[in-house]
């Protein structure tokens, strides 16, 4: 039976607050903890005014304190934004306060432009260059497994669960050398999945940490009664990637009915190209398509992704989800 996860960008409103936001990205880690869900990651975006989760360690710790069972982690941290004596430290202190819990996704794509890179006093590109290397060093920051000269504290053996996120074969090469579990960003980067995929379980070399591959692919998911209120549903996340490609980003706007049949046909071919890694409608569709994205790409996880602008909705969309998917599986 394939298993869920759910991904979170601690989505802003329009018309709505920081302290809104955060309340609602608990809801929906609690609602996923009580449906079964493995874990709950929160993605690392900056200087954006629709997404809340830039200090992601202490959104995580927030969290945390919220459920008691689910695992909690990054998807990801972007590590060029960072040092790796940084992250050990923030990651060792939530596995030191929600033990076996935790886990680490961790990305390359800076992500930044200018002003961002001023603001970190970073040259993100750059940094970008050694982040295998910084892999490397975060792993034995926590596991001891090269003696450094210098030991975080927290950090130091701690039991936090590393994953590679990537979009591209070089995530997935890295991830395979390493013997990292591998989750996919399809749900907004589908390009280069099923080659990705190809070369992470061909390459896969075992390690401490994993005995063979293990894979978790992110698609946006959007479940409703009708047909009609799912796609109502997917409206304002199809809203923001489309500002988002036109450099005007902002906050989660509201549902539109009808909204892709207004676009140009530019913008309507890129959300149907982000669409092949998405499950948009009544139970029965989402788990026909969900079905047959497992089939697609042999995932053992799928991480379920999908910004909705009415907080509740989020939650009764992966309810219905879970319960229609009890039967999926990657056979």
């Amino acid at each position: 039976m394939t298993r869920f996860s759910v991904l979170d960008l601690v989505p802003v409103r329009e018309g709505g607050s920081l302290p809104e936001a955060f309340a609602a990205a608990t809801d929906l880690a609690r609602a996923a903890e009580a449906l079964g869900c493995d874990r709950f990651w929160v993605a690392e975006h900056h200087a954006m005014d629709g997404i809340a989760g830039g200090a992601t360690s202490v959104v995580l710790a927030h969290i945390g304190n919220a459920t008691s069972r689910i695992r909690i982690g990054s998807g990801g941290i972007m590590l060029p934004n960072h040092t790796p004596f940084q992250i050990a430290e923030q990651f060792g202190t939530l596995d030191a306060l929600f033990p076996g819990r935790i886990d680490l996704g961790l990305g390359r794509a800076p992500g930044a432009g200018p002003e961002l890179q001023r603001a970190l006093r970073k040259n993100l590109h750059q940094a970008a260059e050694y982040f295998p290397q910084d892999v490397v060093e975060l792993r034995a920051l926590l596991t001891g497994d090269i003696d450094l000269p210098i030991h975080a504290t927290p950090g130091l053996g701690a039991k936090v669960e590393l994953w590679m996120l990537g979009s591209s074969l070089f995530g997935a090469q890295l991830a395979a050398k390493l013997g990292l579990p591998y989750a996919f960003a399809a749900h907004f980067a589908p390009d280069h999945l099923d080659a990705a995929l190809a070369v992470y379980r061909r390459d896969f070399q075992p390690s401490e940490a994993l005995d063979r591959p293990h894979v978790m692919v992110a698609m946006n998911v959007f479940a409703a009664e009708t047909e009609a209120e799912a796609r109502l549903l997917a409206s304002s996340q199809q809203q923001s990637f489309v500002r988002l490609r036109s450099g005007t980003p902002g906050k989660l706007p509201p549902p539109i009915a009808g909204y892709t049949d207004t676009l140009p046909a530019p913008a309507q071919a890129m959300l149907a190209h982000i669409g092949q890694a998405a499950a948009v409608g009544t139970p029965a569709q989402v788990r026909d398509g969900i079905a047959a994205f497992v089939k697609r790409t042999g995932a053992d996880e799928i991480l379920l992704s999908g910004a909705t602008y009415d907080a509740g909705a989020r939650i009764r969309s992966i309810e219905l989800t879970i319960e229609a998917c009890e039967t999926v599986s990657a056979g």
